[in-house]
């Protein structure tokens, strides 16, 4: 026995160790067997497994595991800042065209407000730290998945960003079978509502751009809901 405990970081043995999990709750089965829910550390997914499936990592190897999604999420905003110096670059260059006294600081390179509700702490400072050095203007808002559709609102009236982003974790139930059933899934149901709040408050999908979802999410549901981009279409793993 591994002597399980909240917590931990573990991954699963029927899927390679394939994502590195914390165990954020323990249940027992009628059997008095032990399940342990699952949250994913790089990944935005919530998960359940049977003890005796998960392997707790060593230490070392948490590490270079953290060191290699480290390096590519660096690798990532260089090429972002890369691809927007040329190309404002590029729109400067032709606008000279038009005006001696173009102040480029004014015209190019600066994005819009926004607001970034998240069901995860750990993560929202991630996001937060990568929207630094993207220099971007956003605020960030942690709060749990289910309480998204009820804070939305005053959040929206606070702030009134141009761009919402309302994430946290998902999960596809492992048990069900029918993908476009909102409720086969573990928060896309709070996603929705949370998006269809938030046009209630601004219908225009140009004035107020809603980015929602977590890995796995009901793809479909969020988008008829107003989002003007969701994920996961594929149900696929999200860094």
């Amino acid at each position: 026995m591994m002597n399980l405990r909240v917590g931990d970081l573990v991954a699963r043995r029927s899927y390679g160790l394939d994502v590195l999990f914390r165990v954020i709750d323990i249940i027992r089965t009628r059997r008095r067997s032990k399940v342990a829910i699952l949250k994913g550390i790089n990944f935005r997914i919530i998960a359940d497994a049977p003890e005796a499936d998960l392997y707790r990592f060593p230490l070392n190897r948490i590490k270079d595991y953290n060191r290699s999604f480290n390096e590519k999420i660096t690798k990532m905003i260089g090429k972002i800042m890369g691809e927007r110096k040329e190309k404002n670059k590029r729109a400067i260059e032709s606008m000279k065209n038009f005006s001696d006294s173009f102040n480029k600081e004014e015209t190019f390179g600066r994005s819009g407000k926004i607001l970034h509700v998240d069901g995860d702490e750990e993560y929202l400072e991630v996001c937060l730290k990568i929207y630094k050095q993207l220099e971007m203007n956003v605020v960030g808002k942690r709060i749990v998945e289910s309480e998204q559709p009820k804070a939305i609102i005053d959040l929206l009236r606070e702030y009134a960003p141009d761009i919402l982003v309302i994430t946290g974790h998902d999960g596809f139930l492992k048990e069900k079978k029918d993908f476009k059933n909102v409720e086969n899934y573990r928060n896309s149901i709070y996603f929705v509502e949370a998006v269809k709040k938030a046009r209630q408050y601004e219908a225009s999908m140009d004035d107020l751009v809603i980015f929602a979802g977590g890995c796995q999410s009901c793809y479909e549901e969020i988008l008829d809901a107003g989002a003007n981009f969701a994920s996961s279409p594929h149900r696929v793993l999200m860094e």
